[in-house]
């Protein structure tokens, strides 16, 4: 049996607010699968917006270990932080983040730059990622000249451009209506058939329904763990 893929181990995160000591994460346990879709939800203040710049090696814990596709992101510089999360981890953020004056193509090329990717297979690998998310014919565009539920679907390119093990949403629909928001989650759902591992942060019930499983926390701690696809086969057989 594979190892997980994210793997926390009694994870607290302590942050100092002028003479008191905010305990963000307070002994946070998790397993999160390869191949898993799971969504991260709770209330402002819960922990998760933590727990995920953690899960997204934008910060270290400060005890606890936190291991993701065999690394433990504790020991690790700065520099090493930034070479990981490169390498390891592909980011959708709620107001997409794209360069207004480069093209779809060249915003989804970015990270392969970073990354030391040569040009011609730069191109041809963003053409490719642009044509699987559904934006084949926008590859010139300009995101000023694309709708928000076009634009996210470039951002979602982008951040499987360097075939990252892990794919981070945060908030992926919050900028989105209803019916695009629901697009997004259709996607998410079709890379998670394809193998893809992804996990969404959100406060939304209604989109955290939309993945395999919901991790829920309160107070920098998880106090349920959700498999919606058990339940979605019980409701079909209610």
């Amino acid at each position: 049996m594979a190892p997980p893929l994210i793997e926390a181990h009694d994870v607290v995160k302590l942050y100092q607010m002028g003479e008191e000591t905010v305990r963000a994460l307070d002994g946070v346990d998790l397993s999160i699968e390869r191949g898993g879709f799971c969504a991260i939800i709770g209330p402002s203040g819960s922990g998760k917006s933590t727990l995920m710049n953690i899960i997204g090696a934008l910060d270290k814990p400060t005890s606890g270990r936190i291991v993701i596709d065999g690394a433990e992101i504790g020991g690790m510089d700065d520099e090493g932080l930034a070479g990981f999360r490169n390498r390891t981890i592909g980011f959708v953020f709620q107001s997409f983040n794209l360069l207004p004056r480069l093209t779809a193509l060249e915003n989804v090329e970015l990270p392969m730059i970073y990354g030391g990717i040569a040009p011609a297979e730069r191109r041809e690998r963003a053409a490719a990622l642009l044509h699987r998310v559904g934006l084949g014919d926008r590859v010139a565009h300009r995101p000023t000249q694309l709708s928000g539920g076009q634009q996210q679907r470039v951002a979602v390119a982008r951040a499987l451009a360097c075939r990252p093990a892990l794919l981070l949403a945060d908030e992926p629909t919050g900028a989105l209506d209803t019916n695009t928001g629901k697009e997004i989650l259709a996607l998410f759902s079709e890379l998670s058939r394809e193998g893809a591992t992804i996990v969404l942060v959100t406060h939304d019930a209604e989109v955290a329904a939309a993945t395999k499983r919901t991790i829920e926390m309160r107070d920098g701690r998880i106090i349920a763990d959700t498999n919606n696809e058990r339940i979605s086969r019980h409701d079909a057989h209610v």
